[in-house]
């Protein structure tokens, strides 16, 4: 039998759901020690081509080979044990148990009948030595930062000894600096002979360490090129078969009168922020900046009342506001998009219909829902949002990341709210999906609203922010302003990182 010069051959896959054809005679090819960039919208079938290989999914038509054999993996264990290992976008971790339980889960070492935990810390010191991962393997894995859990598990992805290492928006939480490191890591395995398949949607990433490019549309093979061969322009081309010359809009939003008031904001619990002071004004969209530990999430949630507030006021419109729960926040007009959508944003188990009104219950009626209205609203956000499912009824679960994004959005839009917190509100999400978001966003300014959003993206907060608010270490570093200082991006970017480091 001749040998395969491919580590991983993916041919003719069909995958259907009630409604939807997801994969239509999709294929990839993976050679050894490369990196093979998967690319596409949200909705193009990338994940769901993953899946079939890592046995989450059984495909309906085609063949998987490994290594030149035909495999049908049957459940993730399966593909584990033949080298086929998986870091998903949505983090799937027991958060109260310690890292290095998180690691070797169902594959504990024992000793004498007895799990051996002095070997499975000594076994997760040395990988995190290796990959450079500054983490106590005893500590609780759900005190970590979400972006030191991605790097623990592509930390356990690397203890199974992967040949197929499959990546799936690995950076979408990292900063720069955790970036490069990820690059490191990658660059040691792939001089292993490992073969990574790596699903991003950030283009300068895609260029820099790939060396094969896929690109799905709509659940087809567009077509695969040499990296090399590629640019920016001819990468989105492919993807939304159409040409896509700004990455930003146009601004139209004119800040007015200021609308909110922070002032000497600090949270009751560390991590936390600290006498944070400034102002939101109406029409305003208003970056938030800053490493990761910087306390940008903390900040937007202790704003909304989900983490509980030590002292500082907030106004509205002039009025002192308490927002001491989620739901009085919600009554005084604000909302807020989480970062972690699995965890804390969607009901996986419900339908879109659900999921679109639910924030909104109580204008459907005291005892007996109006199903009607409910339907009309689910149908405004699935039309404005141009959520792509077969019907309203569809589990949310079944969507892409950056459609599941989008029902949030339409939620808090029902709501009708004043001030928008959004945490990471285009993490996972394409390109095409990513600029329907900016317009909608400066839309809402425009009629007024008061936009606070959280980005690890430096320029998508230069390019449709306002203002940037930087944090440092808890604590208000700086503000850039947009006209005095905005201008070319990489100088902007070293003068935001400047401030971000101020108190670290």
């Amino acid at each position: 039998m001749q040998q395969s010069n491919y580590l991983l051959e993916m041919d003719g896959i069909v995958k259907q759901f009630p409604g939807v054809k997801a994969l239509d005679h999709a294929q990839l090819k993976l050679r050894p020690g490369t990196v093979h960039a998967l690319m596409g919208e949200n909705g193009a079938g990338k994940s769901t081509l993953m899946k079939c290989l890592f046995g989450i999914y059984k495909k309906d038509e085609g063949t998987i080979k490994v290594n030149g054999e035909e495999v049908s993996f049957t459940n993730p264990r399966n593909a584990l044990d033949n080298g086929v290992a998986m870091v998903h976008q949505e983090l799937n971790q027991v958060l109260r148990r310690n890292v290095m339980e998180n690691v070797w889960l169902g594959r504990f070492p024992t000793k004498n009948g007895f799990v051996d935990s002095r070997k499975m810390y000594r076994d997760t010191r040395d990988i995190f030595k290796d990959l450079e991962i500054d983490v106590d393997p005893r500590t609780i894995i759900g005190k970590l930062s979400v972006s030191q859990r991605q790097m623990i598990e592509i930390a356990k992805a690397v203890s199974y000894n992967a040949k197929i290492l499959v990546l799936d928006e690995p950076t979408s939480s990292l900063t720069e600096n955790e970036v490069e490191h990820l690059f490191k890591i990658i660059e040691k395995l792939t001089a292993q002979g490992v073969g990574i398949i790596y699903i991003s949607h950030k283009m300068d990433e895609i260029l820099r360490i790939s060396h094969d490019v896929t690109i799905m549309r709509d659940g087809h093979w567009v077509a695969t090129r040499p990296a090399s061969e590629l640019t920016t322009d001819e990468i989105i081309r492919l993807m939304v078969n159409r040409s896509f010359e700004n990455r930003f809009p146009p601004k139209i939003n004119t800040p007015g009168d200021v609308l909110m008031s922070v002032r000497n904001l600090t949270g009751m619990y560390e991590p936390t922020c600290h006498d944070v002071s400034f102002d939101l004004h109406k029409g305003e969209v208003l970056g938030v900046a800053g490493l990761v530990g910087s306390r940008r999430t903390e900040l937007l949630n202790t704003i909304f009342g989900y983490f509980t507030r030590k002292s500082g006021e907030i106004t509205l419109n002039g009025k002192v506001v308490e927002n001491n729960s989620a739901f009085e926040s919600q009554r005084n007009g604000f909302a807020l998009l989480t970062e972690e959508r699995r965890a804390t944003g969607i009901f996986p188990l419900a339908s879109i219909n659900f999921n679109s009104t639910i924030a909104n219950i109580r204008s459907y009626g005291k005892i007996l829902l109006s199903n009607l209205r409910m339907g009309k609203d689910t149908k405004w956000v699935i039309d404005s949002m141009k959520v792509k499912t077969p019907s309203a009824r569809t589990l949310i679960k079944s969507l892409s990341g950056g459609n599941q994004q989008k029902v949030i959005i339409g939620r808090w839009l029902l709501t009708n709210p004043e001030v928008l917190l959004l945490d990471e509100p285009t993490r996972g999400i394409d390109v095409g999906a990513k600029y329907e978001i900016y317009q909608l966003i400066l839309k809402l300014a425009s009629e007024g609203k008061g936009v606070v959003m959280v980005s690890s993206e430096m320029p998508e907060l230069i390019g449709i922010c306002d203002r940037i608010l930087v944090m440092s270490n808890g604590q208000l570093a700086g503000i850039v302003e947009r006209g005095k200082d905005f201008g070319d991006i990489p100088g902007e970017q070293e003068t935001i990182l400047a401030l971000a480091a101020k108190f670290v």
